[in-house]
């Protein structure tokens, strides 16, 4: 229902930004990706581009994780930094939360790649669907370690209830209005996961 309503809602504002990066970075106007859902099930996750194309894969990973970075500051437009700034370019994960691959909260989307890279007890996190935004988003975001990043989403799926998801729905809206967090130490992507020593 929550998706159903942020997709009229967004309609067309979404119809606005994609003809902005169309006229920014050319087609095509979203990125898929495939990431991690429950279980560690793969699905294709929906975001508008924000990146040129370059040497290396547009998008290669995104504010849940990008690759390593080395280009990614280079190859963001003007139009790419606001857009992550506000978070819109996530909008269309709307349609992800439609079809069921995702929930408006969770601990975000990492890369498939990433599966076998994690702790037992940080695998935990797929045990939910992932989210729009989660804990970690609402805590610190990029300026989060790895580390930081999963022991919240484990936290999550421990403490999960409505009222939870609700307050951090809230808390999501106060941190994108002060675009806390957007860009990490290392820049304005997160580094490559390689896995966390035991």
């Amino acid at each position: 229902m929550g998706a159903t309503v942020g997709l009229l809602v967004t309609a067309a504002p979404m119809a606005l930004l994609a003809l902005l990066v169309r006229r920014s970075v050319g087609s095509p106007v979203l990125f898929r990706q495939e990431r991690a859902g429950r279980d560690g099930q793969p699905f294709t996750m929906l975001k508008f581009r924000t990146m040129r194309s370059g040497t290396a894969a547009d998008g290669r990973v995104d504010l849940a994780g990008r690759g390593d970075g080395t280009d990614d500051g280079a190859r963001l437009t003007p139009l790419g930094r606001w857009l992550r700034a506000t978070s819109l370019d996530e909008v269309p994960q709307l349609w992800n939360v439609l079809l069921g691959h995702m929930s408006l909260v969770g601990p975000r989307p990492l890369l498939v790649d990433y599966l076998g890279r994690y702790t037992p007890e940080h695998g935990r996190r797929h045990e939910v669907r992932p989210g729009i935004t989660g804990l970690a988003q609402v805590t610190g975001r990029n300026q989060l370690a790895w580390a930081e990043r999963l022991d919240l989403d484990v936290r999550y799926v421990d403490s999960w209830t409505v009222a939870g998801d609700l307050a951090i729905l809230a808390r999501t809206v106060g941190a994108v209005a002060r675009r806390r967090g957007v860009a990490g130490p290392e820049g304005p992507t997160m580094p490559w996961f390689a896995g966390l020593d035991p």
